[in-house]
């Protein structure tokens, strides 16, 4: 039987009736090691013990309570807006909450979540969620994770859901010391967050620099799994740069992580952060040996925006990115290299730099300043970095030939920061094409026709087919009809005669590549081999 599993935050949340459901990671080791007595050559062991009593203090317990007039408690996860931008960040699109996936369907007595009324200054504040945090300055700036400080916060007009920070942060010492702690910002796209509490001479972390961590190397987490505050674990760097699919690149661990765990740090053996800890791999709610932390430079590059102006500000070149990373067979229909092909542009937003240093939807991004880019995400971590007004260049294919387009980035809204995740949907064939008669499919299984004028407008395409039957091969990979084929490989499609023509000549079972239109989503490439049973 098949398990589903996810990647979850790590914050403690009261299930039923406060509404908060996190998880988190935790890893770490240190430095100095005891060698232990036995056999002759000795077995060098860890010795944590140093390590936890210097920056065992600079961790601290984040607790969170609401209103409880307006912020109903969840009665399940989905209702929950910690539980839901974790999926919506790091889950299939298909496999997000019913709730939050169909904001049209008003009929569904699920899909909206009690909007907040305005609660009274007065109501009761309940506790709804904790986890963990770690201080960087002694006058008081701590980091943690965004999803910690979150509570449910409704939803809008639209049913999208509106997270909202919670009523009160409490900041917890290792000496039982609580203060209140003001959110000075939080970043949506890194799950980075900055309290403040009103005091001094407080113990603080050294940074670290995550790039120089190895895999292999002992890493150290402390935390407040489950609420226990100061809990200890310890692993090795499984992997480095670990791809989420979100902005952030995480440092992989094997170090245990439970709920409360969200915010914590990830020491080195030198004793130095080089990671918050965010996330675990898991299939019931629990730690299944995998574990995730924010690379430290993320953080501090984030943290020290929000300290200096209470947000991040990002750069952009106005294109939307094809998420589907290529694969070989695909590259290999257009002439690519099969490794490092390149991220393809999805669409051209008018008005942008991108527009006018003449970049097109379907170039082909292979580098951004030099550096090979395999997915949307690594242009984007380039991108989003740099300074307003500072030029990049990209190294772009385009119809068998690469070029170089040098263009200033622009500070992105903030309503950009987060990805633009484009979805399909499927193309409603026209009434009198379902009445056509039947012909012979080609050799991918495919009928087609010219496209019409109600196509040209409806899809906002100038030439190509319309699929009106599918089987064989063109039906494996999900084709349908209605879908719009605008090219073969690297040719422009023209004419259904023409088409079937170059159908006719492809060769046995080597991959093919349609470029594919349905309604109004991005045109996009896939692949098949003609014959393939």
């Amino acid at each position: 039987m098949s398990k589903r599993f996810a990647l979850l935050p790590v914050s403690v949340a009261s299930f039923i009736g406060a509404g908060v459901l996190s998880f988190g990671l935790i890893g770490g080791q240190p430095d100095a090691f005891a060698q232990s007595a036995g056999s002759g050559r000795g077995v060098m062991l860890p010795d944590f013990s140093e390590l936890v009593e210097k920056e065992g203090a600079s961790v601290v317990n984040v607790s969170t309570k609401a209103r409880s007039a307006g912020r109903g408690g969840a009665a399940s996860p989905e209702d929950n807006e910690q539980f839901y931008e974790f999926f919506r960040r790091f889950m299939p699109p298909d496999a997000l909450p019913l709730p939050r996936q169909s904001p049209q369907n008003p009929q569904n007595p699920r899909r909206n979540p009690r909007a907040p009324s305005a609660p009274s200054p007065d109501a009761p504040l309940r506790d709804v969620g904790q986890g963990s945090g770690f201080i960087i300055s002694s006058d008081g700036y701590i980091i943690t994770n965004r999803h910690v400080v979150l509570i449910n916060g409704g939803v809008d007009a639209t049913g999208r859901p509106q997270p909202a920070f919670a009523d009160e942060v409490t900041v917890t010492l290792t000496d039982k010391r609580e203060f209140k702690a003001k959110v000075i910002g939080a970043d949506d796209r890194t799950d980075v967050a900055v309290l403040k509490i009103d005091a001094t001479g407080l113990p603080k972390v050294n940074i670290g620099n995550s790039d120089k961590l190895k895999v292999g190397e002992w890493v150290l987490a402390i935390g407040s799994p489950f609420g226990f505050e100061n809990t200890v674990t310890a692993g090795i760097v499984s992997a480095k740069s670990r791809d989420t699919g979100d902005f952030a690149p995480f440092i992989q661990t094997d170090a245990a992580v439970n709920l409360g765990n969200s915010g914590g740090p990830l020491f080195s053996t030198r004793g130095e952060v080089v990671g918050v800890n965010s996330q675990i791999f898991t299939g019931n709610g629990g730690y299944l040996g995998i574990s995730f932390a924010i690379p430290i430079n993320t953080v501090m590059e984030v943290a020290n925006q929000l300290m200096t102006t209470g947000k991040v500000r990002r750069s952009r070149i106005g294109v939307a990115l094809d998420p589907t990373p290529f694969s070989e067979d695909l590259a290999e229909a257009l002439g690519l290299p099969k490794k490092d092909a390149g991220v393809m542009v999805a669409s051209i937003e008018p008005n942008t730099p991108a527009e006018k240093a003449g970049l097109k939807a379907r170039d082909i991004i292979q580098k951004v300043d030099g550096k090979a880019v395999k997915s949307a995400v690594d242009v984007q971590r380039i991108i989003f970095p740099k300074v307003p007004g500072t030029k990049v260049t990209l190294s772009v294919w385009r119809s068998g030939s690469l070029k170089e387009i040098t263009l200033p980035v622009v500070e992105a809204p903030e309503d950009a920061n987060a990805p633009r995740v484009q979805r399909a949907t499927p193309a409603k064939p026209n009434a009198d094409k379902q009445d056509k008669p039947a012909l012979k499919p080609n050799r991918l299984g495919l009928i087609v026709e010219e496209v019409d004028e109600d196509d040209r407008k409806s899809m906002s395409i100038t030439s190509g087919v319309i699929i009106i039957e599918v089987s064989g091969p063109a039906a494996k990979i999900g084709l349908r009809p209605g879908d719009a084929i605008l090219s073969l490989n690297t040719t422009e499609i023209k004419s259904p005669a023409q088409f079937n023509d170059l159908v006719a000549k492809l060769e046995d079972k080597k991959p093919v590549a349609l470029l594919v239109k349905r309604e109004d989503t991005p045109a996009r490439y896939l692949t098949l081999r003609p014959d393939a049973k």
